[in-house]
């Protein structure tokens, strides 16, 4: 079986979870599988890897017009493929576009949902709207529907109700436990500015509206003198939304000590010595529909303050490996807190509940280790996906 999966990540060039996900999947599908890659970016040296930019007549033009520019080029060379299988709506496009013209079943993995993310127009403007069509079309058409968790399969069927409900399947993000395990690196912490006889809350994400750094940060200003706030934090989506994190970062540090901003792309091996060290590791998201970079904490033996919201219930285990803070959000798409203060209170009360108790933070993070070495392994992600693809293929009426 021959399958052609498109993605706008894949090593070197790797953002966020999607491509992260991308390239271990697969990683393991090639175990089984003759599987082409077809990305954005520059050009790759990986065998089985094309990559893909968007036309230069194009250059200047709106970034969804330039994604479909890429999504036209890509479908086109999907010919001889079984499967096709996009990830997120910036290759959507191309894997709509290739069912349709070499008439092949596509599966879609939703990362994330376009009608919950309304901040994208700030980003996009217009062009919000494009990616919403593209994504909504796709789905539309797809043979199968992935969701990363349970949260993000309500989440779809909630958002496009006209789907099917038998095609949309939940297969779990993964995590590399070998790459991903506890490193304990005191020369590496130092060079970061960070103390390693100093507790620490760590914040690991994209500057975007849905990661909720601004509610963190808000939090943070309760956190105990002695406790460091590391922020791996930069790819922010605006100019506006950089400015606001930075000066809420500065109000910080003006007021205290120990708060460390890394607005770079940390390398796995230096990550992993900050999750390692981390008293507990904290996602504020608002919306989440799984977060890899919990797991990402948790495969290095850190405890997780999490938002109970999207999947991330599926991975904190609430007093096990960590603890949910619990949100009431508005249902207009944006995840907003329906009492701002009252989640900020409660994010910074789970916050110093577990950086107050490092015994009971250490055997959290060692649950959490345990849990991700029995749930989240690649192998069984793989397994599972390659289960929905003979599925469609031998479900012609499904997928047509």
């Amino acid at each position: 079986m021959r399958v052609d999966v498109v993605t706008r990540e894949y090593p070197p060039e790797i953002y966020g979870g999607a491509g992260v996900h991308v390239a271990e999947l697969v990683r393991e599908l090639r175990r089984a599988l003759d599987v082409r890659v077809r990305c954005f970016g520059a050009e790759r040296d990986e065998d089985g890897v094309t990559a893909y930019r968007s036309p230069s007549t194009l250059d200047g033009a709106n970034a969804a017009l330039g994604t479909l520019g890429t999504d036209l080029q890509i479908a086109q060379e999907v010919a001889g493929a079984d499967v096709v299988h996009s990830h997120t709506w910036y290759a959507n496009g191309a894997g709509h576009l290739a069912s349709m013209l070499h008439g092949i079943p596509h599966v879609v993995t939703a990362h994330s949902l376009e009608p919950l993310r309304p901040w994208k127009a700030e980003q996009l403007g217009g062009g919000y709207r494009i990616s919403s069509w593209i994504e909504e079309q796709a789905f539309a058409g797809a043979a199968a529907v992935i969701a990363v968790s349970e949260g993000m399969r309500r989440d779809i069927l909630r958002c496009y109700p006209h789907l099917d409900e038998r095609r949309v399947h939940v297969v779990y993000n993964g995590i590399d436990l070998t790459a991903w395990q506890p490193r304990e690196d005191a020369v590496t912490l130092r060079s970061l500015g960070i103390d390693p006889a100093r507790p620490s809350v760590v914040f690991v994400g994209r500057i975007t509206r849905q990661k909720g750094l601004p509610y963190l940060l808000k939090a943070a200003a309760q956190l105990p003198k002695d406790v460091q706030l590391v922020l791996c934090a930069g790819a922010p989506d605006t100019p506006a939304l950089l400015a606001e994190v930075r000066e809420a970062v500065q109000k910080l540090q003006d007021a205290r000590d120990g708060i460390i901003w890394i607005d770079r792309l940390l390398p796995r091996d230096e990550l992993s010595a900050v999750l390692t060290a981390a008293t507990t590791f904290v996602c504020p998201s608002v919306y989440e529909p799984l977060g890899i970079v919990n797991l990402e904490a948790m495969a290095c033996g850190a405890a997780v303050v999490g938002t109970a919201t999207g999947g991330i219930p599926e991975v904190v285990d609430d007093g096990v490996t960590g603890r949910l803070v619990p949100i009431e959000q508005l249902d207009d798409g944006t995840g907003t807190p329906v009492e701002p203060e009252r989640f900020v209170e409660d994010l910074a009360q789970a916050l110093i509940e577990v950086v107050s108790d490092p015994e009971a933070a250490a055997r959290m993070g060692e649950a959490g280790r345990r849990r991700a070495e029995r749930e989240f392994g690649w192998d069984r992600i793989a397994q599972r996906t390659e289960e929905i693809y003979r599925d469609v293929l031998s479900s012609p009426a499904v997928s047509a």
